[in-house]
């Protein structure tokens, strides 16, 4: 029997400390691991080795991080964890609105981004999983899960991966209340209390997208104290 190919996991890092203290603990997960220390040999390796996961440092020395995510996301919806020192919300939001996946600030456990590799995965065949869902509509919401597609007032609305995760995961279960702890937990890959702002953060941002009067509310309603739910279609 021919063994299954290992699943590789491209590692862009300046840092060869960084990329050493990674590479066993990838490995002995069941990686394969890619090393890159520049953004253009990144870029290539990405093209070359179709890696199943990128784990992306901002602070290269020949591109910003971010510019390379933007060429990334140009070709290719592989899912990037950014790994940087830059540890603003403004820096994290860019990151994020740039379409990376998740974003951890050094010094980090090597435990905790396995965890967000996982879900990354997860994330990633979650496509697969919502071939067969039925398309929500109400009123001038219409989420296609199959197609990743959402429209508002009739007009294709275009989401960060947070935001389409958290929007998915309250149309999977529209009609019921989805906590905070929840949210963080489905989409961030964890649930601890010092990111509960994000979840607000993202859902702030995401009634802008899709409710006509983001003040008021009528798609996705908050409940107090717990979390939201999404009006059952």
């Amino acid at each position: 029997m021919i063994p299954e190919p290992q699943p590789v996991v491209l590692i862009v890092e300046d840092e060869l400390s960084i990329r050493r203290f990674l590479k066993p603990s990838l490995q002995t997960e069941g990686f394969a691991v890619a090393e890159a220390d520049t953004g253009a040999e990144g870029l290539a390796l990405a093209a070359s080795r179709q890696p199943a996961v990128v784990l992306l440092d901002l602070g290269l020395p020949d591109v910003d991080g971010l510019e390379i995510l933007r060429r990334l996301r140009a070709v290719s919806a592989v899912p990037v964890i950014i790994l940087t020192a830059r540890g603003r919300d403004e820096d994290k939001i860019a990151g994020l609105d740039a379409g990376a996946d998740d974003y951890l600030t050094k010094p980090f456990s090597v435990g905790e981004l396995l965890a967000r590799i996982r879900v990354a995965l997860r994330h990633a065949q979650a496509p697969g999983e919502d071939a067969c869902a039925e398309p929500y509509a109400s009123g001038d919401l219409a989420v296609d899960l199959a197609a990743r597609m959402v429209r508002a007032r009739g007009a294709e609305v275009h989401l960060t991966p947070h935001e389409y995760g958290i929007l998915a995961l309250l149309v999977r279960r529209a009609g019921k209340v989805v906590t905070q702890k929840q949210i963080l937990k489905e989409v961030w890959g964890h649930a601890g209390v010092e990111q509960a702002h994000y979840v607000r953060l993202y859902v702030h941002q995401l009634r802008g997208k899709i409710e006509r009067d983001p003040a008021r509310p009528v798609h996705i309603v908050t409940e107090p104290g717990v979390g939201y739910r999404l009006k059952d279609a």
